[in-house]
């Protein structure tokens, strides 16, 4: 799609050297990523934000990161331990918590990812909590009919952490779990080293997914809010 515009334009306005090419090109790209005035709309609401993705993504990580950011931000922050299937997890996710400085409403693991949200749904309510971080990977249409019916008034944000190192394999997975749960925004994580993350492009050009945060390392402080005219611009640099 992108190259056919490129094609359009240089037809249209006439375009004879490469660097009138690559100028359209990039500003194509930009375009198509602009994440529009409402990407971070929980940030300002009560909200319930579904962190999702599958295992060595960065998931947990994201989440402890995330909870650090919004509460610097002055935001009162829950974290929900309810990705109980997997080893470690709850442990891993109350050390990122501990450093963050935010609750945790967890349970132990094997324990019903439901009846985890439901408790942190009733803990939300009782201490006035800004925003609800749910780390999950199960169950999560019935985790959905927890929250609208113990916490109906929460605005929703669905997040799906990728790996910006594995290519069309991210892209799979985000259409995988847009089928799932409706996907508002993408975390794209490990672009700490050569990755570029060229891939971002393609999930927002194919599924309309737009990344909202990348991840460039492994400090508490290495999540920062997607900037696409600085991301695009990067892509094309010649370092």
């Amino acid at each position: 799609d992108i190259i056919e515009e490129l094609r359009k334009r240089v037809k249209e306005e006439h375009l004879t050297s490469p660097s009138q090419c690559k100028n359209v090109l990039i500003e194509t790209i930009k375009q198509r990523m602009d994440l529009g005035e409402n990407a971070y709309e929980f940030e300002s609401r009560k909200s319930v934000v579904f962190v999702i993705g599958v295992n060595g993504v960065g998931k947990t990580t994201s989440v402890g990161k995330l909870a650090s950011q919004l509460k610097k931000d002055g935001k009162k922050v829950l974290v929900v331990a309810a990705d109980t299937f997997r080893a470690a997890a709850i442990e891993q996710l109350e050390e990122w918590t501990k450093r963050a400085g935010v609750d945790i409403i967890a349970q132990n693991e094997g324990s019903d990812p439901g009846a985890v949200v439901f408790d942190a749904c009733k803990a939300a309510v009782a201490r006035n909590t800004d925003v609800m971080i749910v780390d999950t990977a199960e169950e999560l249409k019935k985790i959905n009919k927890i929250i609208e019916r113990e916490y109906p008034d929460a605005y929703r944000e669905t997040l799906v952490v990728l790996d910006g190192t594995t290519g069309q394999n991210a892209l799979e997975q985000a259409r995988v779990f847009n089928e799932a749960a409706n996907i508002t925004g993408i975390i794209l994580t490990k672009l700490d080293g050569s990755a570029k993350g060229g891939i971002a492009v393609a999930i927002q050009a194919e599924l309309s997914i737009p990344v909202k945060y990348i991840g460039v390392g492994e400090k508490i402080d290495d999540l920062h809010k997607f900037d696409s005219q600085e991301f695009v611009d990067a892509l094309f640099s010649n370092e």
